[in-house]
């Protein structure tokens, strides 16, 4: 894999990032209202879950995933609770004066990391997708420990890059709307938002 396929790969995995989506939107959320560490979090869970696929894609496992349906079908129903809930929650929620010090805990950071995960394991096609794209940059039948390494590198700066992008920006929104005192509308439009995405993720399992 030379240098000209490991740029375009990396250009194709940041755009593919960038596209809004429900991890996008729960990264966006826990920033928002439980700090910059808790959206990180979800960000490395989010990480973690599409190293997994990369894995699975390299070691040619996509036929496995696709006899695994049911397992990440129960994913898919967990992560589609867990947005409803979580939205449901966020727009019941008083805006507090401040990010909470338990909001920063070892427990909730935890909780949010195991969030992204399961989102992101809750989407089977991706492994589908990564050993798609895959091998129109490397040869996977005669991969090298380095190609490896270099994709997990990839992987982590493109995905977890960009999540972090977003991460900070939900920080950023909740800074603006308290200045203005619209917290409660911020809290109202997320929650619903991540309600609907949540509703979407239960109907199309």
């Amino acid at each position: 894999m030379g240098l000209v396929e490991i740029l375009l790969l990396f250009a194709v995995m940041t755009v593919l990032a960038l596209v809004p989506s429900t991890s996008v939107a729960l990264v966006v959320a826990r920033s928002s209202t439980a700090g910059f560490l808790n959206g990180s979090a979800v960000a490395a869970g989010i990480v973690v879950g599409d190293l997994i696929f990369v894995f699975l894609a390299i070691l040619g496992m996509a036929a496995l995933a696709e006899m695994m349906g049911s397992l990440f079908l129960i994913l898919r129903y967990l992560a589609g609770a867990y947005l409803v809930w979580f939205g449901i929650s966020l727009m019941r929620s008083k805006p507090p004066s401040k990010v909470e010090a338990s909001d920063r805990s070892a427990s909730t950071l935890s909780a949010s990391f195991l969030s992204g995960l399961i989102l992101t394991l809750g989407d089977v096609k991706a492994i589908l997708f990564y050993a798609s794209l895959f091998p129109a940059f490397v040869d996977l039948t005669a991969i090298t420990a380095s190609e490896i390494a270099i994709i997990v590198v990839l992987t982590i700066v493109a995905v977890g890059g960009v999540k972090l992008g977003y991460a900070y920006a939900g920080m950023k929104i909740v800074s603006f709307a308290r200045g203005f005192k619209a917290e409660r509308a911020i809290k109202t439009t997320v929650g619903g938002f991540m309600v609907g995405a949540g509703a979407y993720l239960l109907a199309k399992a």
